[in-house]
Formats: structure tokens, C-alpha cells, sequence
């Protein structure tokens, strides 16, 4: 995609001049997606492309129709909680890209940077929670999302093949259990599923938390949305164990925050079915496709390979318990 490609989207969706030439400038740190950001004469705007070929060590592709899902995931969570995603300005799907507002980090930091720093507070955890609850309550059981993110076989592409199934090959152990998960996962539709809700992801607004990169969005099972970001609450403990107490804390706020909003399906069922997920998603943050960059010494892996591993042989009822559990195997 050239940066012709991205004024001609600009100018036919009425966000650059004819005969201006805005400023683009590649933005990095994604790796399924080119993003770029574009100066134009008034304001500032973040242009998407999702890419065929993810750009990851291990061979990983993706059908780039999820470019028109996550705009559309867009839409629907800022009808159910507006603010809680950049506004949507442009698309055009025959060339698979869409344009939204650019927030500046400065006033609308990353989450993940916000961790990493030690900027831990469990209220912003909580309102993590309540936002993902509070989409995920409006959409249940509703067809007609149901029908319009029927997007199954993306899903599997971007989701469950690369973290459970490809898991399930490079640790044979626990192979068995990694594919009843997935299949467990796959089968169950409850509502609509973001699919990639991590720090990274997420930016602290001034007003909440403002969710992007909705290029995973489903109908499926919300324990996938809860485990995952979970999931990196945890494995933050073992990057800066100097805040391992404000993470866990974190962790309580967020699955409090959440279960409130359940009304779908009893608490229990779906609370234990997401403690089942979270250890499977722990183990493919180390040895699946998508590795997380920041663990790298042995030992911290060997940290989250025991801990998954016991979660994974012996599921946990509570997302409590496996709490537990992993803190246990931190000391």
C-alpha cells in the first residue's frame, strides 16, 4: 500500500482536499495490520490495513476480510458505550482499510505501557471489566449480531488455530486438553467477542478505557475476551515482579467488574469455563504461534509453563483459584 493509495482513500471519503498532500507516517508495534498516521490540513487520523501475512516469526496468515469486522465491531461497542472506541470515519472495503481518529498517547496513554511502568491502579482494571461486560451484555443473544459476526472461520485462523491447536503440537502433554479447549471455545456463541483484548490494545482514556484492534471480532464465547486479557495480568507478574501486588489486585478488579454484568448464563458456569481457557492461553503466550516479546529468560517461561501446565491438569472451578495457583509457583 503506498502512501497514493492512502490520499486517494483519503480524498474520496471527503477527509483530505483534492491536490493536498498530507503527511503520512507509519506507525509501528502491530503486527497483523499496517497503520499509518495521517496529518491532514485540520485534524490528525489513523488509517488501517489488515495484512494476509502477519508479521511474526512463526508462519501466520489471516483472511484480511477482518478489516471490515473490527469497523464494524467499532460501530456496534460505541452504540452499547460511546467513548469506548476511536471514532470511525471513513471506510472503503473493496480496498480493505478504514480510518479513524488518531488519539495522541500523551493524553491517552497505553495500557501496557501504563503496567510496565508501575502505573497499576485496580479501578482502571475494574472499568476494563465493566466496559467488556457491559458489550458483551447487550449483544447476547442477539441474531442479528449473531449473523453479522458469523465469522467463524477467522476466527479459528487468528484465534484458536494459532494459541490452542499449534500449542497442542509443540507440547504434547497436555495436547489432549488444548484441543477440548478450543473445541469447547469454537462450539460455544453467547456473544460478541472482541477477540484481542490485551494492554496493548487498550488506551486510558480520560473518561475509561477506549478498546482498539477489533480485528479478531466474533460471536462466541465471552470467556475468551475475560482469559485473554486476564491472561496478561498475569504474565506481567513475571516481567516486573516488582508489582506482582498491584497486577493481582488488577486481576480481582477486572473479574469482579465483569461478573456483574452476566445475565446470559449462570456466573458459576461461565466463570469456571473462562478458569478452564486461562492456562491454555497462558502456555500459547510461551510456546504458540504469538510468543509474548517481553518474557525471554528461561526461567520466567519455566514460571508460566508450571503454572499453565497445573492449571491445565488439574482446571480450576474460579478464576480465583488459578490465581492462586499461579502466585504460588511465582515464589
Amino acid at each position: 500500500m503506498t502512501g497514493t493509495d492512502i490520499v486517494a482513500f483519503l480524498t474520496r471519503s471527503g477527509l483530505a482536499g483534492p491536490g493536498t498532500t498530507p503527511s503520512i507516517n507509519p506507525l509501528t508495534g502491530g503486527v497483523s495490520s499496517d497503520i499509518w498516521r495521517v496529518e491532514t490540513a485540520s485534524n490528525a487520523i489513523c488509517v488501517k490495513r489488515a495484512l494476509p501475512t502477519l508479521k511474526t516469526e512463526k508462519e501466520w496468515h489471516a483472511p484480511v476480510e477482518r478489516n471490515a469486522n473490527e469497523a464494524e465491531w467499532f460501530r456496534k461497542a460505541a452504540e452499547i458505550v460511546p467513548g469506548a472506541v476511536p471514532e470511525l470515519l471513513a471506510e472503503d472495503r473493496d480496498a480493505g482499510m478504514f480510518a479513524m481518529a488518531y488519539l495522541d498517547p500523551e493524553t491517552n496513554p497505553l495500557w501496557k505501557k501504563e503496567l510496565r511502568d508501575g502505573r497499576v491502579t485496580p479501578e482502571f482494571a475494574a472499568s476494563v471489566g465493566a466496559t467488556l461486560g457491559k458489550i458483551h451484555a447487550a449483544t447476547a443473544n442477539d441474531d442479528i449480531v449473531a449473523e453479522r459476526f458469523a465469522t467463524d472461520e477467522i476466527f479459528h485462523a487468528i484465534r484458536i488455530e494459532p494459541y490452542l491447536l499449534r500449542t497442542a503440537e509443540t507440547c504434547p502433554d497436555v495436547a489432549l486438553r488444548l484441543k477440548a479447549l478450543a473445541r469447547v471455545t469454537a462450539e460455544t456463541r453467547r456473544v460478541l467477542v472482541h477477540g484481542d483484548v490485551s494492554p496493548k490494545n487498550i488506551l486510558s482514556g480520560a473518561r475509561g478505557p477506549i478498546f482498539l484492534d477489533a480485528e479478531c471480532a466474533w460471536y462466541g464465547d465471552p470467556a475468551f475476551d475475560l482469559a485473554f486479557c486476564l491472561n496478561h495480568l498475569l504474565l506481567k507478574c513475571i516481567w516486573k515482579p516488582a508489582h506482582i501486588t498491584a497486577y493481582l489486585a488488577s486481576y480481582d478488579a477486572l473479574v469482579a467488574a465483569y461478573l456483574e454484568h452476566i445475565h446470559w448464563e449462570p456466573v458459576a458456569v461461565l466463570e469456571t469455563r473462562t478458569a478452564a481457557l486461562l492456562p491454555g492461553l497462558l502456555l500459547a503466550r510461551i510456546d504458540g504461534t504469538s510468543p509474548v516479546e517481553y518474557i525471554t529468560d528461561e526461567d520466567g517461561k519455566d514460571t508460566a509453563r508450571r503454572a499453565a501446565r497445573l492449571g491445565l491438569k488439574n482446571p480450576p472451578e474460579t478464576l480465583a483459584g488459578f490465581r492462586k495457583t499461579f502466585r504460588k509457583e511465582l515464589t
